[in-house]
């Protein structure tokens, strides 16, 4: 395929903390970014491929990195351009995605026939009408199980990950030699989310747990028997560990002088 073939589509593209408009040139083994960049990307050499909105980042061995915003279209050729010939772990399967979410079935979901590509930092689904992306730090769970297709039971891979506070599960099924084969890729690309049991002592993991089932601090402090400063110490510990994030500080405060003679005031009144 030569440049002549380059297919020109309008993005926006960030550089030197401004966007730019401009066309790029897109084929199957190249992306050529024009003036004031000047740069031509190998499609085999990106390795890593990031969605948020509208934006999409590419990243290359060596290290660069584009951000690129247009209209979902043209990104959605892009994503299917790189995702197809980048650098990662890719075969042909059937995939599910998403086909439960919060412990229900998706009324529509269905096996649809494309390609699952591993990246650096996302697991993307790729059909005719379909490009979804799991991010690896949000999978919470891999595992070999059964799934009924077509009314036998099938082994398929289970990927289970967390998007917008709901449990989110997809399978991907193929020939269960190569299942075999994808199943242990995904476990190696996600080991950096493992935690060991015995990382975790029992109050901590109790309320881990808690927290979990969607108890807030003051009622995990009654049920665990444990005061305030402990439990802070407690997050801190689970905060080091990657298994808890804050999303928000409850303050503790004492009365001033003036609140305690305004307090003294109500009093009388």
């Amino acid at each position: 395929m030569t440049e002549t073939t380059l297919k020109q589509v309008p993005v926006k593209i960030e550089h030197g903390g401004k966007w730019i408009s401009a066309k790029i040139g897109v084929n199957e083994e190249r992306i050529l970014f024009p003036d004031p960049i000047s740069a031509e990307i190998k499609i085999k050499a990106i390795d890593d491929l990031e969605e948020k909105k509208n934006i999409i980042t590419i990243s290359t061995k060596k290290g660069e990195s584009y951000k690129i915003a247009s209209i979902p279209k043209v990104l959605q050729i892009l994503k299917k351009t790189i995702i197809m010939g980048c650098s990662a772990y890719r075969l042909m399967a059937y995939f599910m995605s998403p086909a439960i979410r919060g412990g229900v079935m998706v009324s529509n979901a269905s096996w649809e026939k494309g390609a699952i590509a591993v990246l650096k930092t996302g697991i993307w689904f790729v059909s005719k009408n379909k490009q979804i992306c799991i991010p690896l730090d949000e999978v919470t769970g891999i595992e070999l199980t059964k799934r009924e297709v077509q009314g036998k039971d099938n082994d398929v891979v289970q990927i289970v990950n967390i998007e917008d506070e709901e449990v989110v599960t997809s399978f991907v099924l193929c020939p269960l030699t190569t299942l075999q084969i994808l199943f242990n890729y995904l476990k190696d690309a996600t080991k950096g989310t493992e935690v060991s049991a015995g990382d975790v002592d029992d109050v901590s993991a109790q309320v881990a747990m808690l927290v979990y089932s969607g108890m807030d601090s003051h009622a995990i402090e009654k049920m665990v028997n444990i005061s305030h400063k402990e439990i802070e110490k407690i997050y801190d510990k689970l905060i080091k560990q990657g298994l808890v994030e804050v999303v928000m500080t409850r303050r503790e405060v004492k009365l001033t002088t003036k609140g305690v003679r305004f307090v003294n005031e109500a009093v009388k009144t």
